[in-house]
C-alpha cells in the first residue's frame, strides 16, 4: 500500500558521501527517521562506524561505504558494493567536500586540485555511477550540498567558491537532462553551519559575532536544521522539484 505521507521514505535507499559527521550524518540521520535505509560514506572506516553507531543507538539502521568520491575506479567498486548489498540506490545526496582557506595568489596547485577532486569531481563520479540504475528504474533523487559560496564570494575561498559553483551548475544542468527519465536534480545551499569544517569560524569570537548578524535568524545553523530540506528534496512531495536550490541559511542570502 503506498503511503498516505509524500514525505514518508520507507523502502527507499539512500548514499549520503560525507556521513559520518557534520552535515551528513545531519542528513542521514533525518533520511533513516523519514524511514529510508541509509548507507553512509567516507574515507575513514572507524569514523563510519561510530557515525552508525550513533544512529543504531537512535534505532536507525546505517551500512558504511567507505570509498574516496575523488577515486574513479574507487567510486565505481564502492557503488557496485552497495548496490550487490541493498539491490538499488534511490537517493544520493552528494555532500563531501572539504575547503582550505588562503588567499589565491598562495594557494598551492595541489590543494587546488585535491579540492576540486572532492568537491565537485566527486559529485560527477558518484552521480555518474548511481545515475544508469536509476534512469533504469525511472525514478531518483539526487541531492547536491551546494554552498552560499555557490552564488556569493568572500576572501580567502577562491576554490572552495569556484568547486561549488561548479555544483550549483551541475545540479542544474544535470536536472535538465535527466527530467524525462523522471530522477530530480536538485541541491541544498546551508548557510554558516557549526560543523568541523568550520570550527576555526567558529572559534573566532569576530567572526561569529559578524555571522550571527550578519544572518536575519541571527544564530549559527545547528546540523539538525538542514535535515528537514533533505528529506523534502528526496520525497515523492518534490516529484516536480528539479534544478531547484533550497537556501537552508536562516534568511543569509535573501539579506543586504
Amino acid at each position: 500500500m503506498k503511503s498516505a505521507s509524500p514525505f514518508d521514505l520507507s523502502g527507499r535507499v539512500a548514499l549520503v558521501t560525507g556521513g559520518g559527521s557534520g552535515l551528513g550524518l545531519a542528513i542521514a540521520r533525518g533520511l533513516a527517521k523519514a524511514g529510508a535505509r541509509i548507507v553512509i560514506n567516507g574515507r575513514n572506516r572507524e569514523k563510519l562506524d561510530a557515525a552508525a553507531r550513533s544512529l543504531a543507538a537512535e534505532d536507525h539502521a546505517a551500512a558504511v561505504a567507505p570509498f574516496d568520491v575523488s577515486h574513479a575506479d574507487a567510486v565505481r567498486d564502492g557503488v557496485r558494493a552497495v548496490l550487490a548489498s541493498h539491490g538499488s540506490i534511490d537517493i544520493l545526496v552528494n555532500n563531501a567536500a572539504t575547503n582550505k582557506r588562503a588567499p589565491l595568489d598562495s594557494y598551492a596547485d595541489a590543494d587546488w586540485y585535491a579540492l576540486m577532486d572532492a568537491n565537485l569531481n566527486g559529485p560527477f563520479l558518484v552521480t555518474k555511477a548511481v545515475l544508469p540504475g536509476m534512469k533504469a528504474r525511472r525514478s531518483g533523487k539526487i541531492v547536491n550540498i551546494c554552498s552560499l559560496a555557490s552564488d556569493l564570494g568572500r576572501p580567502n575561498i577562491v576554490p572552495y567558491a569556484v568547486s561549488k559553483g561548479g555544483l550549483k551548475q551541475l545540479t542544474r544542468a544535470l536536472a535538465c537532462e535527466v527530467a524525462r527519465d523522471n530522477v530530480q536534480v536538485n541541491g541544498i545551499a546551508p548557510g554558516f553551519f557549526k560543523t568541523e569544517m568550520n570550527a576555526s569560524l567558529i572559534d573566532d569570537a569576530q567572526f561569529s559575532a559578524w555571522v550571527e548578524r550578519r544572518t536575519p535568524a541571527g544564530r549559527w545553523g545547528d546540523p539538525a536544521d538542514i535535515a528537514g530540506a533533505a528529506v523534502f528534496l528526496a520525497s515523492s512531495a518534490a516529484d516536480y522539484v528539479t534544478g531547484a536550490i533550497l537556501y537552508v541559511d536562516g534568511g543569509f542570502a535573501a539579506s543586504y
